[in-house]
């Protein structure tokens, strides 16, 4: 389905309609025959624009259940700018990171690389990681949320002062002087940050020498409702197939055959972020970027999002004598003990706000980040593109990058208790073949300034060649240091990296080859 066939307005007071299609837009031509592996999210989770929108178009799963105006109005909560006071788009604050989800996912892609950190440049999907390097498993400094809010509304201020944030692209040249053996060469970059001490609101809960920095990128989130439907005893297969093998695996995650957590108090595996910090989609980035990101309350979350340790943020905005200045001017209603110390602390620490993004709103919301549609594979007979196809398994690169799942049953659940298993208002993948382009494990690849822990997991590659049409730019990997596929490819190349003995293989290819593993990536 064309997106661009359905024109959302909204009407008065926040009532919603649907426009009529445009006479001269034609729905896109599905060819009869085509390869297995042109359906990227299987018959249920495909589309065939390949155009601007093709990031944005609910799945077949959507339309065959009738749920296309459920996800057009929940498609408003992700692409409308939230506000302080203007339902159904309120909340914003008193702390945020963003005042709205597409502004960190352009085009429903992933997040651009970036000179600067402003909160309000568009396309800017950095999240900033702020983190104790001493420490085994460098946990999150908890002085700061585990994303760090750079915005806030008034009479408070923000957690880091982003005025003060500076990001650095140093080049960087690997063992083989970013050249290829024929002579072809490529540049590497990669991002330095800096955050002065001066610039933390609240007092931190370390001394600074130990805190460190780094820079992770939003992903596309197109598909995400196709991975959460793999069997959780098909991921477990896969990470005791690659520990068999040797393969080095986060203990964090997995160990003596076996999950070494689950998600939160519940049997899930972990498998979204790249940090693998969510178990299934019900409560992964998008359930919480909702109430986290523009800090929007829900009935299941009646609270602000503020620091790790919550109080260290509402005992310092509660003693600020600017605050304590304004507070009542902006929160009348809060003037509870005539004492505004104790009044700031005890609103931003209540677990009882009035509910700001309603039951209905949300359910909306989650139809359409479980309902958008994957990208078809383009131009796959081409011979080229079958060339690149079997350099790319032959090379190694379907280790990490695995090809294919089958959906199960698709029996979601939610450990939130928000959404019943298989709840009827959700849109469901059972038994689809797709083609993600990932094993859905974390590997490491030794870079220099390397994500916090240096475990990422294995990005799914199914649409990425349409990034420049959707999300105007082609930036890769965790924090967009791979400007190309190229530069991408040869970030796996570092000296001890899971992918070394790959990237090796690919760097003797002729140069014909190489476009043909590039072509290929581009074209799934």
């Amino acid at each position: 389905m064309n997106k661009k066939l359905f024109i959302p307005v909204l009407a008065a007071l926040a009532s919603f309609g649907l426009a009529s299609c445009n006479s001269d837009q034609k729905e896109p031509i599905v060819p009869d025959t085509v390869d297995e592996e042109t359906y990227a999210g299987g018959r249920l989770g495909t589309t065939f624009n390949q155009s601007a929108s093709a990031y944005e178009d609910p799945t077949p799963a959507v339309e065959n259940a009738g749920m296309v105006n459920a996800f057009k109005y929940g498609e408003f909560f992700f692409e409308h700018t939230i506000t302080q006071n203007n339902p159904p788009f309120n909340g914003l604050g008193p702390l945020y990171v963003r005042s709205s989800c597409e502004s960190c996912h352009p085009g429903y892609g992933h997040g651009r690389r970036m000179e600067r950190y402003r909160a309000d440049d568009w396309a800017n999907g950095y999240l900033l990681v702020v983190y104790n390097k001493t420490l085994p498993g460098e946990p999150y400094e908890t002085s700061v949320a585990g994303m760090p809010q750079t915005k806030a509304v008034a009479p408070f201020k923000p957690s880091i002062d982003e005025e003060k944030i500076n990001i650095s692209w140093l080049n960087y040249t690997d063992e083989w002087g970013n050249r290829f053996p024929d002579g072809e060469t490529y540049s590497l970059i990669y991002p330095e940050v800096e955050i002065p001490e001066d610039a933390f609101y609240a007092p931190l809960s370390v001394p600074y020498s130990q805190l460190a920095f780094r820079l992770e990128s939003t992903i596309g989130i197109y598909g995400t409702g196709l991975l959460d439907a793999i069997p959780d005893d098909s991921l477990k297969a896969q990470y005791q197939k690659e520990s068999d093998a040797g393969a080095s695996l986060n203990p964090a995650i997995w160990a003596g055959n076996n999950w070494a957590s689950y998600y939160g108090n519940t049997t899930h595996p972990k498998r979204f972020t790249y940090a693998l910090s969510r178990g299934p989609l019900q409560d992964a980035a998008g359930a919480n970027a909702i109430w986290n990101i523009p800090n929007v309350s829900r009935s299941d979350r009646r609270s602000h999002y503020l620091s790790l340790n919550k109080s260290i943020y509402a005992t310092r905005a509660s003693q600020d004598p600017e605050v304590q200045a304004n507070f009542y001017r902006y929160f009348p209603d809060w003037n509870k003990t005539g004492n505004p110390e104790t009044d700031i602390y005890n609103y931003l620490m209540c677990d009882t706000l009035p509910i700001e993004m309603s039951d209905d709103d949300y359910v909306n919301f989650m139809v359409w980040h479980r309902g958008l549609a994957v990208p078809a594979a383009r131009n796959l007979s081409d011979p080229t593109i079958q060339r690149g196809r079997k350099l790319f398994r032959d090379l190694g690169c379907a280790t990490c990058h695995r090809p294919s799942w089958t959906t199960g049953s698709d029996h979601f659940t939610d450990p939130n208790g928000f959404f019943a298993d298989a709840d009827a208002r959700l849109p469901r993948y059972p038994n689809q073949k797709i083609w993600p382009y990932t094993d859905m494990v974390q590997h490491r690849l030794h870079m220099v300034n390397d994500i916090r822990t240096g475990w990422c997991r294995t990005t799914p590659l199914w649409g990425r060649g349409l990034s420049q049409i959707c999300s105007g730019h082609s930036d890769r990997l965790h924090d967009c240091r791979a400007r190309n596929v190229i530069e991408a490819i040869m970030w796996h190349g570092c000296p001890n990296s899971d992918a070394r003995f790959t990237v090796e293989k690919f760097r003797n290819l002729s140069k014909e080859d190489r476009d043909a593993v590039v072509k290929f990536i581009n074209a799934i």
